[in-house]
This record gives C-alpha cells, structure tokens and sequence, in this order.
C-alpha cells in the first residue's frame, strides 16, 4: 500500500485512538454529570460525542452502501458512558476494516449522500478526510466539555510522529484493540 493509501487506514486508526483516549478519560462519569450542560455548540458532553457518533454512522453508511441515509438519525441519544464508548468503539472498527487495503481505484468511487435536499453524489476520497475532520473537530469541543467536567483533558494529539508518541498510541498503532 503506498503512504497516500496508508494514510486513510492510520487516520482511521487514529481517530479510534482519539475517540478511545477521550472515553478512557470520562469512563465511571455519571449520567448527570455526562449529560450537564457545558460550553460547545452542542449544550453537553453526551450531546456532542452522541453528534460524532451519529454522523460517523451516517457516512459509514454512505460509504459501505447501507442504504440507511439520513434514518440513521432517527436514533434516541445514548445518555450512559459506557455504552456509547462501546457504540462508537463498533463504529471506529467498521472505519478501520473499511480504510483497510485501500486502492485508488476504491477511493475514486463514488456513494450516495441523503442530504435534506435530495441525494449528493460524493468521492470516497473525499467523504474519508470529511468524516476524519468532522470528529477532530467536535473532539475539539469535547475536550474543552472534559475539562469543565473538572477531568484533565487527555491528550488527542499524538498519534503519528515517533517524538513525543504517548504510550497508548504506540500500542495501539500496534495493536486496535489493546487501548
């Protein structure tokens, strides 16, 4: 696999980490304190992770060619922890088995979109880097929650340089399901 296909599997994988060290860092939170009101454009924590979670489900679908489009949305949010650490855990893997063995000619095909207004016609190329920034940046926001939880935000950042790699990257650059 060249370095520009490799780098949609490690941005999946990285995105798992991301998505795994944030859970780790509010695990045993209570519903109440989960679901308080905090600063971000979503009004909590269980609000803005239940959002990633949702809309990862929405273009994973998209890109498998589920056939679901804008239903996934008809879901009730997930208000325990745990539980949406597991739903989203499920959704990082389908990403990570997706981005697996990537080929150009897969990159360049296209899927479906359900938009409000009727369906989009989008590139695998560039639904993979969309749905990558749209968790960094509600991760970002999620952070910010974290830490007005009164919980030291983890640090998302380092996951790809060998300098400064944190412990938990290295194995899970290693190993997926070791974090």
């Amino acid at each position: 696999m060249s370095h520009a296909l490799q780098s949609h599997f490690l941005a999946a994988q990285n995105n798992a980490w991301a998505n795994a060290t944030v859970y780790a860092a509010i695990r045993g939170m209570d519903a109440a304190a989960f679901t308080a009101t905090r600063p971000g454009f979503f009004p909590s924590l269980s609000k803005t992770l239940n959002h990633v979670y949702e809309v990862d489900l929405y273009y994973l679908d998209a890109l498998e060619n589920g056939g679901k489009g804008r239903a996934v949305f008809d879901r009730t949010d997930i208000t325990e922890v745990d539980a949406l650490a597991a739903a989203q855990a499920q959704v990082d893997a389908r990403l990570i088995a997706f981005c697996t063995d990537m080929t150009e000619a897969r990159l360049a095909e296209h899927r479906m979109t359900d938009r409000r207004d009727g369906q989009v016609r989008e590139t695998i190329a560039d639904l993979l880097p969309h749905l990558i920034q749209h968790q960094i940046h509600h991760r970002g926001q999620a952070h910010v929650q974290v830490q007005d939880a009164g919980i030291a935000p983890p640090q998302l950042d380092d996951f790809y340089l060998t300098f400064g790699r944190v412990p938990s990257a290295v194995d899970y650059r290693s190993s997926p399901t070791d974090i």
